[in-house]
């Protein structure tokens, strides 16, 4: 006779999704959520509700019965002032805060500050503040790109429980002033080029008190009209005066409000994302389960300090005692940064990624018919090797690959992607090429980070990871778009995020707030992804950025235009489509040395690159590399551009085209190149708009 409890498991076999050789599968009882939970290799499956007996809730393997909300090793650390604390007695005399710039602007090599020195440090600001009447949940701005002081000023507010909020120097002098006003910011750093825009409309921000100029010299400062009540000083100047009026450290609660961080959207007025420490120790602590630094790390600082994740690295890096060291502040000049830091971890974005394989591939093509044999039997080696687990040969680093690492310094040991999809090919040439782990990861600001990230050890590239051991996930229909959880093979439907990296919701804005999480605590991110074998994430749509050409297909232009961000020719792409028209077009920035040297190699003659731009040759070449590389990336007819317009202009956030965290502002660019995009379907409808070779 079978038992009770023998019956019992198996209905319950009869839920759990078949195992494949991806999956472990395995019952054990589970009292946070439900009683049983389903392991894969990557993540758990639970039921959200034990009663409606549905399996829809993944969780990571490496934390699969609680929610992590503080680090392993260190339960006492429950805000980033006690991160801080712990960093400045456990590291002091480690090196820090690096930077090549010297005091009269010159560049050398990097300088160190210490754990210690900067603790003293922010110790003076906080004092500094408090003596010009900031009280605990003050508003501080911070208006200036990464630098030192930046991290600094940062730690001063968590000790004294005031409220950091960056102020991108990108989002334009009107945004400023909102969020200035919005979160009612008592005192703001900038530097001397910040200043002029403050000092353009100081009358219109009421509530500022304080503002110190870093790198300003007290006597080079203008004079503010009295009434204005504002105290102008130098960064240098508050220091001082903090080490003569200290004042004790007030730490905050984990449940306090450490940063109000401010999202442009693609639309509208900027939104506050209110974090508090707990969510921001809760994101990074759980990222420590899975990835670890060391103090010998090296980290470099260059992404936007204003964004989570560049943020969410430098909580991570005072954990472990790494030292940072920041860029000149010219993109321009990173690489040159690189090569005299030499950092051990690499933090980057798509953009980088697909500019370093981009360059790469084409110095290869062009270095003659030997090297390019060389490098492809070096390449297709260590590919095999790599992908199997196995150690490739030294001699193959020693010929090809170590000038290449050389580019990034020649010691990164890890290198992460996030903001936006990396392609899987560029993903694998860069572990080829650097010979460490490339691991991507997904997040959003309003999950103070990262909500999955790829296993260092997982070969699998195309997809985002499993869960952050701080969280949970689900995928739930979108019936509109035909996603549900009963696709096959792969559960689809939009990301919704739970646990304690959720953030508080959006400063004064409880409607906006309402609309994105749910009343059991449900975030939902827009972001439309299906689960692959093991308890994969792959995120595949947006909710939001869809559109239906005319003959019904739907279209996610994002993925289209991170395949074409791959061709040589493509610097930034902006793919356009509607329900009024059967096709694609694109309007792409084009890279000026790739152009210039086809046109000098098919003997095209121009006055100037606008011109060159304008040659119907050239936008043939470049649409003919587009389609090559379409076809590579296995595009479906329908997705590949009939037409394009090439410009010379970058899209960026100054000229309205992109958001700070480089999306493309799809509104904004649809009217920027309307006539662009009307002369293109003109163009096409005299012509046979789909040719039979990319159906």
């Amino acid at each position: 006779m079978e038992s009770r409890t023998e019956r019992r498991i198996r209905a319950i076999q009869g839920h759990l999704v078949p195992a494949t050789d991806e999956s472990l599968q395995r019952i054990s009882a589970n009292p946070t959520a439900g009683e049983f939970l389903n392991g894969q290799r990557y993540s758990v499956v639970l039921p959200e509700k034990l009663q409606t007996g549905k399996w829809n809730v993944y969780r990571s393997t490496l934390s699969p019965l609680k929610l992590v909300n503080t680090f392993q090793d260190h339960a006492e650390i429950v805000t980033l002032h006690d991160n801080f604390l712990h960093a400045v007695e456990t590291f002091q005399d480690y090196k820090y805060l690096g930077t090549r710039i010297r005091i009269d602007g010159t560049i050398g090599e990097y300088k160190w500050m210490t754990y210690g020195e900067a603790g003293t440090a922010r110790s003076a600001l906080g004092s500094g503040l408090r003596h010009y009447g900031l009280q605990p949940g003050a508003c501080v701005g911070l208006y200036f790109i990464n630098r030192p002081e930046w991290l600094v000023v940062d730690h001063a507010c968590s000790a004294y429980s005031f409220i950091s909020v960056p102020l991108y120097d990108t989002l334009g002098p009107d945004a400023v002033k909102y969020i200035v006003n919005h979160a009612d910011v008592q005192a703001i750093f900038c530097v001397t080029s910040t200043l002029n825009t403050l000092l353009s409309f100081l009358s219109e921000i009421p509530s500022v008190r304080v503002i110190v100029v870093v790198g300003g010299i007290d006597e080079h400062l203008p004079s503010l009209p009295s009434k204005s009540g504002v105290t102008l000083i130098s960064y240098s100047k508050l220091l001082g005066q903090g080490r003569s009026n200290t004042h004790p450290f007030c730490p905050p609660k984990p449940e306090d409000i450490a940063t109000i961080c401010y999202t442009s959207g693609t639309t509208g007025t900027p939104k506050g994302v209110v974090l508090s420490h707990g969510n921001l120790i809760a994101s990074v602590a759980g990222m420590t389960h899975s990835i670890k630094f060391h103090p010998s790390d090296i980290y470099i600082s260059y992404l936007p300090l204003a964004h989570i994740y560049e943020r969410s690295y430098e909580i991570m890096s005072v954990y472990f005692g790494v030292a940072v060291g920041f860029y000149q502040g010219d993109n321009m000049k990173l690489m040159d940064d690189l090569a005299a830091l030499r950092p051990t971890i690499f933090a980057s974005v798509p953009r980088l990624y697909n500019r370093i394989y981009a360059g790469i591939t084409n110095a290869v093509k062009t270095s003659g018919v030997l090297k390019e044999r060389l490098f492809n039997a070096a390449y297709n080696s260590k590919k095999q090797a790599v992908m199997s687990g196995r150690k490739p040969s030294p001699m193959w680093d020693r010929l090809v690959f170590n000038k290449i690492k050389d580019k990034l310094g020649g010691r990164v040991r890890l290198m992460s992607s996030g903001a936006s999809p990396l392609s899987p090919d560029v993903m694998e040439f860069l572990r080829v090429c650097f010979g460490c782990p490339v691991v991507e990861g997904y997040g959003m600001t309003e999950t103070s980070c990262v909500i999955s990230s790829m296993d260092e050890s997982d070969t699998l590239s195309g997809h985002v990871g499993s869960p952050n051991p701080a969280c949970e996930i689900k995928l739930v229909d979108v019936p509109e778009m035909n996603y549900t959880s009963e696709d096959l093979p792969h559960p689809r439907g939009e990301i919704c995020v739970r646990g304690p990296i959720v953030f508080q919701g959006y400063y004064k804005d409880e409607v906006q707030t309402r609309e994105v999480i749910d009343d059991e605590g449900w975030l939902y991110t827009g972001d439309i992804g299906l689960w692959l074998p093991g308890g994969r994430l792959k995120i595949i749509d947006r909710k939001k950025n869809i559109f239906k050409l005319a003959q019904g297909e739907y279209i996610a232009p994002e993925k289209i235009e991170n395949v074409y961000a791959k061709c040589k020719f493509v610097a930034q792409c902006f793919v356009y489509g509607d329900s009024l028209n059967s096709s694609l077009v694109a309007v792409v920035c084009v890279e000026p040395d790739v152009l210039k040297d086809w046109a000098t190699s098919e003997g095209i003659k121009y006055e100037d690159l606008g011109q060159l731009c304008n040659d119907p040759r050239a936008r043939a070449a470049v649409l003919a590399e587009m389609d090559a590389v379409g076809k590579e990336a296995q595009l479906r007819g329908f997705e590949f551009v009939k037409a394009v317009t090439l410009v010379v202009e970058p899209f960026t956030s100054e000229n309205g085209l992109l958001t700070p965290t480089f999306k493309i502002k799809r509104p904004q660019a649809k009217a920027y190149f309307a006539k662009a995009i009307s002369d293109m379907y003109a163009e096409l409808s005299t012509s046979d708009p789909t040719p039979q070779s990319m159906l």
